[in-house]
This record gives C-alpha cells, sequence and structure tokens, in this order.
C-alpha cells in the first residue's frame, strides 16, 4: 500500500497588471509560494530522517489501547484507538501536521477501550483499509464505527490467521489470530493478535486476550512468537500474560497501556512481579505519556515524541 505525495505549486500566468494590482497579487502568491515551501522543507525533513527507522508508538489515550506504526517507507498503520478523542491529540505528536491519511486502521476487538475513538479517526483521515475481528457488536459507538468505515469508504477485512499486511521495506505485520468465526466468542477472547516485524526485530500486540487464548496461540507457533516489545494484554491485567506466554515472547520490553489511576487497579501486581521475575523491563503509558520506539530492523530503542 505505498502511498505517493506530491507537493503542486501554483502557476502564475505571464498576464499584465497595474502596479498595485501586482503588487497586491505578488504579496499573495509569495505568501502562497513561501508556505508550500515550508511545507515541503517539513517533508523532506520528516521523511529523510526516517533513514530505514521503523516507528511504533504506544499512544497515551488513558485507560485504553492504541498504538500507531510508521514504517520505514511512510506506510502507516492504528491499532485500535482508546475510547475517546484524546487519540487525535496523540496522532498528532507523532504525525506532521499536514498528513491527513492512515493507511491502515486495525481494531482488535469491540470494547469501546479500544475502537471507541476510531470515529473520530475516520472522521479525520482518510483511511484505506479497516480490519477487524468480525465480531458482531449492536453497541451505538461500534455501529458508529461501521457506518464511517462504510463512508470513507475504506476497504473492510476480517482479520484471520496467515494474512500478511506487507508495509514495504521489509516490515509486515502478520496476523496471529482469530484463526476461525469469531461471532460467538467474547470480545476479549475475539481479539486480534499481530506480530509486526522488521529485519530481526519484532512487536507483539495482543488486545485483551486473555490466558487461554494466550496459550493456544503459544501451541500454534511456540518461540515463534519471540518479540523485543510485547503490548501486555488486557492493560496488565491478571487475566492475561501467562507463563508459557510469557516464555515464548520472551520480550525486553513489556508495554502496559492504562490509565492514570484507573479504577480497575491496572496493571496488576501479578503481572508486573512477572515480568520482573523474567527480567522484563516495563514501560507504562500512565506514568510515562506516549511511548515510542524506534528500529533500525537490528536492535530496538526508545524514541523522542
Amino acid at each position: 500500500m505505498p502511498r505517493v505525495e506530491r507537493l503542486v505549486l501554483p502557476v502564475i500566468s505571464a498576464r499584465c497588471f497595474s502596479m498595485d494590482s501586482l503588487k497586491q497579487y505578488g504579496a499573495r502568491y509569495l505568501l502562497t509560494a513561501l508556505f508550500l515551501v515550508t511545507v515541503a522543507i517539513w517533508y523532506a525533513v520528516f521523511f529523510e530522517s526516517r533513514g530505514g527507522i521503523l516507528m511504533v508508538a504506544f499512544l497515551d489515550v488513558g485507560q485504553g489501547d492504541a498504538i500507531f506504526i510508521e514504517a520505514p517507507n511512510g506506510n502507516q498503520v492504528l491499532i485500535d484507538g482508546g475510547a475517546g478523542r484524546a487519540v487525535l491529540r496523540e496522532l498528532s505528536r507523532v504525525m506532521p501536521f499536514y498528513d491527513r491519511s492512515i493507511d491502515v486502521v486495525l481494531g482488535t476487538h469491540t470494547d469501546k477501550d479500544h475502537v471507541g475513538g476510531l470515529p473520530a479517526v475516520f472522521e479525520n483521515f482518510s483511511v484505506e483499509f479497516y480490519i477487524d475481528p468480525g465480531l458482531p457488536d449492536d453497541s451505538g459507538f461500534y455501529q458508529e464505527l461501521l457506518r464511517d468505515v462504510a463512508k470513507e469508504p475504506a476497504e473492510k477485512i476480517i482479520a484471520r490467521r496467515g494474512m500478511r499486511i506487507n508495509l514495504g521495506e521489509g516490515a509486515e505485520l502478520n496476523i496471529l489470530f482469530p484463526d476461525r468465526d469469531v461471532s460467538g466468542f467474547d470480545a476479549n477472547d475475539a481479539s486480534v493478535i499481530a506480530r509486526l516485524v522488521y529485519g530481526d526485530t519484532a512487536f507483539l500486540f495482543t488486545g485483551d486476550s486473555p490466558k487461554k487464548i494466550e496459550n493456544y496461540v503459544v501451541s500454534l507457533y511456540g518461540d515463534a512468537l519471540r518479540s523485543d516489545v510485547l503490548k501486555a494484554g488486557h492493560h496488565g491485567s491478571k487475566t492475561s500474560t501467562s507463563a508459557a506466554f510469557l516464555s515464548a515472547v520472551s520480550p525486553d520490553i513489556a508495554v502496559v497501556s492504562a490509565g492514570e489511576d484507573n479504577r480497575y487497579g491496572h496493571p496488576h501486581k501479578e503481572v508486573t512481579d512477572a515480568f520482573a521475575a523474567a527480567g522484563v523491563s516495563v514501560s507504562r503509558t500512565d506514568k510515562d505519556g506516549t511511548i515510542i520506539f524506534k528500529s533500525d530492523g537490528v536492535r530496538v530503542t526508545h524514541g523522542n515524541p
């Protein structure tokens, strides 16, 4: 899904003007040209500075999930969007002001703290593809999202195991679960699990998948789940992050996306203790705000907003 963007400079016709009108039009075109040159400079700085770097930003949207991915060639993915419009504020911090498109939006499941903010995303950005697990839901915010997807129009795709989203230049998002129709599933059980691979580095995203689904995925993939960064399931709830799953993924860093002083007590002590025992460092959006990682395909480092 490569995206080609062009800057079109205004064409000034060679007509005759009076001195006053020439000054008037000259000033107008000069301001326009200066604005477009400024945009072009920022565009060049932004894209040239990417230099083979993959960026993954865990956005601080309070008690919810929202993850922004930008591939080395500029293709973009948003996984979930939190519960409300906070996602727009956080996207403005990791995207240039003139970029009003996102190639792929993926809703891991239908809980409001994951997709409640996506209607605002569709209202403010052009989206080419929308992916979700195909879980029916009659809630108002989800029905609004489906209307926005149709209005865009974005191509709607049902996530299934084996799907590969080629982001270009070696970056690939692989769908690991669901592997079947989830129309009768609990929302958390239906969560899309996806693994982002770039060179020798990997990130694992789990939605709100509970332990039984994690263990099932371990039975399918085993040590092939190994990833540098793990998005802790269900905001660090003790219902996720089984011992078998943590052992298989063996992350260096776990990210907990949770709201400050949230009423659920996320992340639970059982989970943070498990990470500590496994030697996994933990980053938390409730303490650290938006958390940015960058990968050159060899190693993963913390970036800057």
